[in-house]
């Protein structure tokens, strides 16, 4: 969790529902409130021309969207959009920064969070430059399992599906597929009742 729930609600924020689908910012909105997710899954988005769906980042319960342009006076370069039934504390801009005027400290978790996502970054944008699909679903399985103190082999359920799994990587969804099977040969990851466990 980035800022305690009970904090944001102390200092005004408002809860907000959206359905599966359903917009919670678009790209090129001006950023004026700081979300906060309590429960379910938004994905970060754009379109291509084409309207190919390009997925930035997914994130859940305790995490935040859109935190990083509040800092900046830019448009929001991205889509958010409910993937399940979502509940989201929303806080103004000006409350949002005057609570970390006010409280140094979360200054630093929001801080922490932030180096996280650009770490995050920082990893896809290396395995995306690679045109080998093995490498670049490993790297994104790589990094999702860089959080769990288990690392050994099969320990860790791939909370994605193959085309979110794709989409996060830049492929088209039957090669993804393709390649997670070819990696199940190689016993890179295991499948077991439709499951990636890597």
């Amino acid at each position: 969790m980035v800022i305690d729930e009970n904090i944001l609600i102390s200092a005004g924020a408002e809860t907000r529902h959206y359905n599966p689908s359903e917009t919670i910012f678009f790209e090129g909105d001006i950023p004026n409130y700081y979300y906060q997710i309590i429960k379910g899954e938004v994905k970060l988005n754009n379109y291509n021309e084409e309207g190919k769906e390009f997925i930035q980042n997914i994130l859940s319960d305790g995490e935040s969207c859109g935190e990083s342009i509040l800092f900046i006076d830019k448009p929001y370069p991205m889509n958010a959009e409910a993937i399940t039934e979502c509940t989201v504390l929303r806080l103004h801009k000006s409350i949002f920064f005057d609570l970390l005027n006010r409280n140094p400290e979360l200054y630093m978790e929001v801080s922490s969070f932030l180096s996280e996502r650009l770490y995050y970054k920082f990893i896809m944008m290396q395995n995306l430059s690679s045109q080998n699909p093995s490498i670049r679903l490993r790297g994104l399985m790589d990094y999702l399992k860089s959080f769990q103190k288990d690392i050994t082999p099969y320990s860790f359920l791939i909370p994605l599906t193959r085309q979110q799994m794709a989409s996060l990587t830049g492929l088209c969804v039957e090669t993804a597929i393709r390649t997670i099977k070819h990696m199940e040969r190689d016993k890179i990851l295991r499948i077991e009742n439709r499951k990636i466990l890597y």
